[in-house]
């Protein structure tokens, strides 16, 4: 028997002018984007009272291979992931195997955060929900890049390590790690591992054929972007992440026509052909808001609230409530956002990290929908993006500069052996300074790709440059100093514009 939600999901021409986005608009936005944004390819879908009325490729799956972006072509979704993991765990509440306030030692014994009330009150609710009392993005430097040898057991063993910078529960700071720790409960109460239960709980049953839970198990990897990332100014080709680690916060593959389905299920309240996945009950809780993020209103949606649910951003735009989600790996950004009361869904995959680009393309649909007055969303984000750049680009210009002038200026000595040897952070493992053909260098054990050459900078402060210049994430290194000698150091990132999983700041070296 046909699948009935595939059969309702086709695509139909616009029926009369002002009931549905015209394409044109759509095309228009997006091949301004793709020009603006210098992104080789985006993927499209729009989905209005359960009709799919665009989904649409555009653009180039890759700058090697110069084939053509369809609307089956996969992207990584990246975090769109999580809200697949939080509707995993709603349906273990459903069968009554889990509560969403049950603690998290109950399931996994060995959890601990970095006290024992934070150990002991931590619930699956606060896996979910971002306000764990960890900083933003805190530890992600055992997921992030990609090449690191961690697993999720040791992020279970060493994410007490991590030092809080809030309240518990007081406030809202984006996390992985704790998304990492939920996929094992998944695992520990189905008995099944998460990338299993997720495909024949969800995937499976909504129809989602070309849709993999992972990379590793991507059956058709010719319909498949690659990663694309500016460096010095040239779009590249750069190795893609496949590290099993992300899986349950950033590991989906998946296409806008797949999505399309995904976001029909959401607005379903759970019910795929005729049978309730999940029920309406914890759908409902999925898209209540959890923990508050700012009180605001902001033109032109008027939002006057923004919270996170549970797997799901969640704002009111002029009345209406959106849930939405945003994903990032390196090389591909992605959106997906839905509007209950508007019976509205919008899918945006990207293949370069530029998220302005999907977010002018996602603000000029959602417009026409709220009735909002037109707006040039490239040209706005486009203005936005060249200032921030060029803030960032005075920062980090005057630290290389700074540099290349000390490696001329023979008055300027430090001892470079003072330096040399091998330290160790609690949760990062070891880093090693050696000096190889007249260069200082600084290598991670644990996350290789973390090997650049290190500089002085100024007073005790050094710069490292990273080989990998797609990072965008050279840092300084704060050297602490006893007897001629650096007993340990800390770090943080030279550009405001790194990428916040680059968490140095949350390193503390001590000499081993």
């Amino acid at each position: 028997m046909k699948n009935l939600l595939y059969t309702t999901l086709t695509l139909v021409s616009i029926t009369a002018f002002g009931q549905n986005i015209p394409n044109q608009t759509i095309d228009e936005v997006t091949e301004n984007a793709i020009k603006t944004f210098d992104v080789p390819g985006i993927s499209v879908a729009v989905i209005k009272d359960g009709t799919i009325i665009h989904s649409k490729g555009y653009g180039l799956k890759s700058i090697n291979s110069k084939e053509k972006v369809q609307s089956s072509t996969n992207f990584g979704i990246a975090s769109n992931s999580k809200a697949f993991t939080a509707a995993a765990l709603a349906i273990l509440v459903d069968e009554n195997k889990i509560k969403w306030d049950d603690k998290v030692i109950t399931y996994i014994p060995e959890f601990k955060m970095y006290n024992d009330y934070v150990t002991n009150e931590f619930t699956i609710r606060d896996l979910l929900t971002h306000r764990s009392g960890l900083g933003l993005g805190a530890g992600d430097l055992m997921v992030w890049p990609d090449g690191n040898n961690f697993t999720p057991t040791d992020i279970i063993n060493n994410i007490h390590y991590l030092k809080p910078v809030s309240g518990f529960r007081a406030k809202y700071d984006y996390d992985n790690l704790l998304y990492i720790i939920a996929g094992v409960v998944v695992e520990r109460v189905s008995g099944q591992s998460w990338i299993d239960f997720v495909t024949k709980r969800l995937i499976e049953p909504i129809g989602m054929t070309h849709t993999a839970a992972s990379w590793n198990v991507l059956k058709d990897r010719k319909d498949v972007i690659d990663p694309h990332v500016s460096i010095d100014g040239k779009l590249q080709v750069i190795e893609r992440y496949k590290n099993p680690i992300f899986d349950a916060a950033a590991g989906l593959y998946s296409n806008v026509d797949d999505l399309a389905k995904w976001l029909q299920f959401n607005l379903n309240k759970g019910k795929i052909n005729g049978k309730q996945i999940i029920s309406e009950k914890q759908m409902q809780e999925m898209i209540t808001p959890q923990t508050l993020q700012a009180n605001r209103t902001t033109s032109p949606y008027n939002s006057l609230f923004k919270a996170y649910g549970l797997g799901w951003q969640l704002q009111d735009m002029n009345g209406k409530l959106e849930v939405s989600h945003t994903g990032g790996l390196e090389g591909i950004v992605t959106q997906t956002m839905f509007y209950p009361q508007l019976n509205l869904g919008i899918v945006i995959l990207t293949n370069q990290q530029q998220g302005l680009a999907f977010r002018a393309i996602s603000n000029t649909i959602k417009d026409f929908y709220l009735g909002n007055k037109s707006t040039n969303w490239v040209e706005n984000y486009d203005k936005i993006l060249k200032q921030n750049v060029a803030e960032a680009d005075v920062i980090t210009e005057e630290v290389w500069k700074t540099v290349d002038a000390n490696k001329k200026n023979k008055a300027i000595k430090f001892d470079a052996k003072a330096l040399i040897g091998t330290y160790k952070d609690n949760w990062f493992g070891d880093v090693e300074i050696y000096e190889k053909k007249g260069k200082l260098i600084f290598e991670s054990k644990r996350s290789p790709q973390l090997t650049g050459e290190l500089f002085f900078y100024k007073d005790n402060t050094f710069a490292v440059k990273w080989y990998n210049r797609y990072f965008h994430a050279d840092a300084f290194v704060y050297a602490e100093m006893k007897d001629g000698k650096m007993t340990g150091f800390k770090m943080k990132a030279i550009s405001p514009l790194t990428d916040f999983s680059y968490d140095f700041h949350d390193l503390d070296f001590t000499r081993k």
